[in-house]
């Protein structure tokens, strides 16, 4: 089963960049659809950013589409976080799909400060 583990949340300001990484481990990472997704205390998850397993396609939520960044290596999926808005405050997860099951990572936090 793979694991994922995320890391490079921290406090930011409004403007600055910040990029989370995901580690996988337990699983080749091309089997995988990876992405991210985000949470808020009171709101459900919401997508954020994918990409395909052999990388060729990349999808955006509107809200961060021109801003962030999805890209990947051998084993670890980055997030690129451009011109951070306050918005963008909250917990990040690493997502995995194998066309069967969904596989989350703990969450990292963000914080976007004016």
């Amino acid at each position: 089963q793979v694991q994922l583990e995320e890391s490079g949340g921290k406090l930011a300001q409004a403007g600055g960049s910040l990029r989370l990484s995901c580690a996988i481990s337990g699983r080749t990472i091309n089997g995988y659809t990876m992405g991210w997704f985000r949470q808020v205390p009171g709101k459900e998850r919401e997508f954020v950013a994918a990409i395909r397993r052999n990388g060729a396609s990349t999808y955006y939520a509107a809200s961060v589409k021109g801003r962030f960044t999805i890209s990947k290596t051998e084993n670890t999926v980055y997030l690129q976080m451009n011109a951070l808005k306050p918005e963008d405050t909250g917990d990040y997860y690493c997502w995995a799909w194998d066309n069967r099951s969904n596989y989350w990572g703990q969450g990292t936090h963000v914080t976007v400060s004016l």
